[in-house]
């Protein structure tokens, strides 16, 4: 019996109607499956906080388990490049300090700005070696600083010097991801380093590195957890979920930072000294944005573009997701 081959022109009907098909699961699929379960895919930086003990605990895991969902973790060295992965759909929620969603919107990704956590005004510095003829941020003027750019220490790098009666451009800003930071630091390749922990509490102990500056008499922003647009748009009870387990989380992890630590400092390869040195200074409590936190936030990338540090103006409010606490 002879075989109808088809024709060109359905030959390629088929393969349109192929395409399509594809496209449709990617889009259904959007979010990464395994078997037959959804696949949250959480961002978190070097011992990730709050985050870290989540993931050291499994709490995350067993509390979306009976929702059909499997966790995996993914760590980045700051808050820019776990946004950027977020972007490019390799994360669904991570944790940042302020300026990264800020770069972030500026840049048009569309994120959504999910829950705030308190920030204490001594866990970042803008520190240098004990030996350096610097005293605060006046004294940088000229001096050579290593941040990581669009980070939480390049605000208050930007505040500190605002403080001191100088801007961005009176110093030489050394733009450099945490550990590359250290090396240039130690070697005194460059005069200070701005940081946030547990970086800051390792050089301190490592180097005896003296603070400079630090958010003391400074606008203080929070630190947040971002998602994508299209995750929360898709799955809202979930990312509610998630930050109720952060929540409880959180309390319990404030008071015992002693336990924190002994939990974060394996990931971390750090002594559990050092690591609980970061702790005792960290206090969690995650809260929807109100109007007042987004008004922080407002002023924080006001500043930025008034830096040139953001080709754009942004509108904070625009990229916030309201949680609404059970």
């Amino acid at each position: 019996m002879p075989t109808h081959r088809p024709t060109f022109s359905q030959r390629r009907r088929l393969l349109q109607a192929g395409s399509a098909a594809l496209a449709l699961a990617a889009g259904a699929g959007a979010f990464a499956q395994t078997g037959a379960r959804r696949t949250l895919r959480v961002g978190f930086q070097k011992g990730g906080g709050l985050l870290g003990v989540l993931k050291a605990q499994g709490t995350l895991e067993k509390a979306l388990a009976p929702q059909g969902w499997a966790v995996t973790w993914h760590e980045f060295p700051a808050g820019p490049q776990l946004l950027e992965a977020l972007n490019g759909g390799s994360v669904d929620v991570g944790y940042t300090g302020a300026p990264p969603p800020i770069f972030a919107q500026a840049a048009g990704i569309a994120l959504v700005y999910i829950g705030a956590e308190p920030s204490g005004p001594s866990v970042e510095g803008i520190v240098a070696l004990p030996d350096a003829p610097l005293r605060d941020a006046a004294d940088l003027r000229g001096k050579r600083v290593a941040v990581q750019k669009g980070s939480s220490a390049n605000f208050l790098l930007v505040a500190a010097l605002e403080k001191a009666g100088l801007k961005l451009s009176d110093v030489q800003p050394i733009y450099l991801p945490p550990a590359d930071a250290r090396a240039a630091f130690e070697s005194r390749r460059v005069d200070a380093w701005a940081i946030w922990d547990p970086y800051l509490a390792a050089i301190q102990q490592a180097a005896r590195a003296r603070v400079l500056a630090d958010y003391t008499g400074l606008l203080r922003p929070n630190a947040f957890y971002e998602a994508s647009r299209a995750f929360v748009d898709a799955h809202p009870r979930t990312v509610a979920a998630v930050l109720e387990v952060l929540a409880k989380a959180g309390a319990w992890a404030s008071a015992n930072p002693r336990a924190v630590a002994e939990l974060l400092a394996p990931q971390l390869g750090l002594p559990v000294e050092v690591v609980e040195t970061w702790q005792r200074r960290t206090t969690y409590g995650v809260q929807p944005l109100s109007d007042a936190l987004v008004a922080v936030q407002q002023k924080v990338a006001d500043t930025f573009h008034a830096q040139g540090l953001i080709p754009k103006k942004i509108d904070v409010a625009a990229a916030v997701w309201r949680w609404n606490r059970g």
